[in-house]
């Protein structure tokens, strides 16, 4: 699908007041102009070229809205007022077969996960091939969960590329499989060196999430952009050496998180390796509310 429409469109109704017969008027001209740039494509037009063309076709909006009989007047500062009006307005409701894909994802996540565990702690008679199997199948759902999330139109974010949604359904998939393998040489249900296995996992997927990641361009829709300019900005963005505290504070407690987690692993049993995390997961997260919203220092 060519997800320039869906942005060009946002921006051509930018100035108009989405009332119930302009929603529906946007709505019929997507369709439009999807069928239209589904022709210009097929005769040979380049995806961008193609959607810019469409909607150039399209002629002006508000002229478009004064033949519907719809309302045509810009919207008022009054009306944009709050940002839950404003999503409210534009809501996107998830499809159908969305909502079934999503409960069958969820549903192989759940099953991978639970009778893998069940297996390699030993309350299912389970050998190393069929938890493999099974932490597959938990991995599959969750790279299809995560890839067929990003490629659906959300109120605030256009659909993300199929060939980009599957880059990070590939990276969801290595990760919980590396994790994954990890957690079965933890529980002894693997032998020690499978651990090159999730080593492999992990470290493939953080490469893969850095790239898409760095490589990400702008999704948010523009009445997104727009409200969120309206807002003041966070404590973070109006104090660069608070938040360079606080990356300097998170370096330090993950460092002092993992050699925890390596030490009580040789020495007690890896058992206790969720606890530190979850310490540390925990100290994070108290540093971070005290950095964003503690007493700010009065300058003399």
């Amino acid at each position: 699908m060519n997800t320039d429409i869906h942005r060009l469109l946002d921006e051509a109704f930018t100035a108009v007041e989405m009332t119930p017969d302009a929603q529906d008027l946007k709505e019929e001209i997507r369709a439009n102009l999807v069928s239209r740039v589904a022709e210009l494509e097929a005769s040979g037009t380049a995806p961008t070229d193609a959607a810019l063309q469409a909607v150039a076709e399209l002629g002006d909006v508000h002229e478009l809205l004064g033949e519907a009989g719809g309302a045509p007047a810009p919207a008022s500062d009054s009306t944009l007022n709050g940002y839950t009006a404003l999503a409210l307005r534009n809501r996107v409701r998830p499809k159908p077969g969305f909502v079934v894909r999503v409960v069958v994802w969820s549903a192989m996540i759940v099953v991978g996960v639970t009778l893998g565990t069940l297996g390699a702690t030993g309350v299912l008679p389970l050998v190393a091939g069929p938890l493999i199997a099974l932490l597959g199948l938990a991995s599959t759902g969750l790279g299809l969960l995560v890839g067929d999330s990003l490629a659906q139109e959300t109120t605030t974010n256009h659909p993300m590329p199929h060939n980009r949604a599957g880059g990070y359904a590939a990276a969801s998939f290595l990760m919980l499989y590396g994790l994954g393998f990890a957690g079965y040489v933890g529980l002894q249900a693997l032998p020690v060196w499978c651990v090159v296995f999730a080593a492999l996992g992990v470290i493939a997927a953080i490469i893969l999430y850095a790239f898409l990641g760095a490589t990400q361009t702008n999704r948010h829709k523009a009445w997104t952009r727009r409200a969120h300019a309206q807002m003041p900005p966070n404590r973070f963005e109006q104090e660069p050496e608070t938040a360079a505290r606080f990356g300097v504070y998170v370096a330090a407690i993950w460092i002092l998180t993992f050699a925890v987690i390596a030490v009580l692993g040789f020495t007690v049993g890896w058992w206790w390796a969720p606890v530190a995390f979850l310490g540390g997961l925990g100290v994070m997260m108290l540093v971070l509310a005290r950095m964003m919203f503690g007493p700010r220092k009065t300058q003399d």
